[in-house]
């Protein structure tokens, strides 16, 4: 992932780390943030929110103010760094993990935004079995539209798996994760037959 960041495999040369086009276009991201702020206020009580790959934050930013606590994770320890300089907030914290191996904060609801789409399914595997100790998994990938199969296994780097006809579904093998009800937030269809931006709200 620094190397991605190093060398800007995303785009946004102006950018000191850029997540890209997905973390910024209005286009794709205004109607998500609208869809998990209602997600996020529909709570007498604010969550706590740990945000799985938190990239350059230009996400995380906006909804910190709906939480009790936001908890920002990366990987990479100097875009972390950085982002502890720029975004101050009383109730966010940011944390440097491998969330394949680390222990994961304590948390209501866990964000993940086109992480997994870049991970093996080993890794995925690690990540998958620790969110049965959350009670909602907000989880967005980018997959093809239409039929496509699921799952099929990828080495961990900056592509994912459209160009193979597929995409990560939780729920089908070989992860089939357990949840209590699904309910769709959001679906952004790509120009140019690239596929779909789809996010999910899962009640564990």
């Amino acid at each position: 992932m620094e190397q991605i960041y190093n060398h800007h495999l995303w785009g946004g040369n102006d950018f000191d780390f850029y997540s890209g086009e997905g973390s910024h276009d209005p286009k794709i991201i205004d109607p998500y943030l609208e869809s998990v702020t209602d997600f996020l206020k529909s709570h007498e009580t604010p969550l706590v929110v740990c945000d799985l790959g938190c990239g350059d934050f230009n996400i995380g930013i906006q909804l910190t103010k709906h939480t009790k606590k936001y908890i920002a994770v990366d990987i990479v320890e100097n875009l972390i760094e950085r982002n502890k300089t720029i975004f101050k907030k009383d109730n966010l914290e940011f944390f440097c993990l491998d969330i394949t191996k680390d222990e994961l904060p304590a948390a209501d609801c866990v964000i993940l935004r086109q992480v997994l789409q870049h991970l093996s399914n080993a890794e995925i595997q690690k990540i998958n079995e620790k969110l049965i100790d959350f009670k909602y998994v907000v989880l967005t990938e980018h997959i093809p539209k239409g039929l496509f199969k699921p799952n099929l296994d990828i080495i961990s780097g900056q592509g994912n798996r459209t160009k193979i006809n597929s995409g990560v579904d939780l729920l089908q093998a070989p992860f089939n994760l357990k949840i209590k009800e699904n309910i769709c937030l959001d679906t952004y269809i790509l120009e140019n037959h690239k596929g779909q931006i789809v996010t999910n709200l899962y009640i564990m």
